[in-house]
């Protein structure tokens, strides 16, 4: 299996480990010659340090299936595959894929790394609109591995299950969202959750600091290892219908708290962001990155060590 990766920022970096780490040769592309050559160093080191944290046991060898490319034509050469990952505007999205529309050969799926944009809204005019998706990933994919899976109206389901297999051949987990919703599914749940964290500050409920251990130290245990429907499911003796019968008149109570379309005010905005920066200073942000990225890797560990 051949990937093109077209754009090498942090997207196109991570995407690239991914698909070199599951056996996937992997041509990696972008306008800018710098962006190019930065990226594919820093993929590099994220390979040695995949190694250092005991997830990975062939690093020369996934570093091996590698390869930089001069131009977009050369990116899509031979190519069964194409993740493009270039910065979320319509317009640069609808540029790139008529190029590759062009230069691809038939049959190669061209799929875009978008977290909000429908493929319906840059691939209506194409010739092959048929083998145009959203492959949407959580970042950073190597160590998060839902992929969700989004075809615009037009596309071939057969793609759609093409996209799927290939996911699920990298060690990625294919998540088909069946209908262009902003935000596809995961950012929609994160969204939920946000606006009433945001909600409960403001009130005075919680502060910024015990809002976010009650998701770390609570919900965020569970959900580690199984969504909000396993959740409750397992949470009442009779499973999830009983929970239902138990406890949903209290979140339907809650809900009609919840409904509130008000935007973030920029008060608000500033007092969480000067709550979070006397937690955690500007300057310490990559350093805690890092930090992120390495309790990940020890999640992944465990999890792998406890597979189902």
């Amino acid at each position: 299996m051949k990937v093109a990766i077209v754009g090498s920022g942090l997207v196109g970096q991570a995407w690239a480990i991914v698909y070199a780490r599951g056996g996937c040769q992997v041509q990696m592309w972008d306008g800018s010659e710098q962006a190019l050559q930065t990226g594919y160093e820093i993929v590099k080191r994220q390979i040695r340090e995949l190694q250092a944290c005991g997830l990975l046991d062939n690093p020369e060898d996934v570093t091996g299936r590698l390869q930089i490319c001069s131009s977009l034509e050369d990116v899509l050469d031979g190519v069964d595959y194409v993740q493009e990952s270039l910065p979320e505007k319509v317009e640069i999205k609808r540029q790139i894929f008529e190029q590759m529309d062009t230069l691809a050969p038939s049959g190669v799926i061209l799929a875009s790394s978008t977290s909000s944009i429908p493929a319906s809204a840059f691939t209506d005019a194409l010739a092959g609109q048929n083998r145009c998706l959203v492959a949407h990933p959580v970042n950073p994919p190597y160590l998060i591995p839902v992929v969700e899976i989004c075809p615009a109206p037009w596309t071939d389901p057969d793609v759609v299950l093409r996209t799927r297999q290939l996911m699920d051949q990298i060690g990625q987990k294919p998540v088909t969202v069946n209908e262009e919703v902003e935000g596809f599914v995961l950012n929609r749940l994160q969204g939920a959750l946000l606006r009433e964290a945001f909600r409960l500050v403001e009130r005075g409920v919680v502060s910024v600091e015990d809002l976010d251990a009650t998701v770390k130290d609570g919900l965020g245990l569970r959900w580690a290892f199984m969504g909000p429907l396993e959740t409750i499911d397992l949470n009442a003796p009779g499973g999830l219908k009983e929970y239902c019968n138990r406890y949903g008149g209290m979140f339907q109570r809650m809900s009609l708290e919840q409904t509130s379309t008000e935007p973030w005010s920029d008060s608000l905005v500033e007092r969480l962001d000067q709550e979070r920066r006397e937690l955690l200073s500007a300057d310490e942000l990559e350093k805690r990155r890092i930090w992120r990225d390495q309790r990940l890797m020890a999640l992944m560990r465990h999890k792998r060590s406890e597979a189902q």
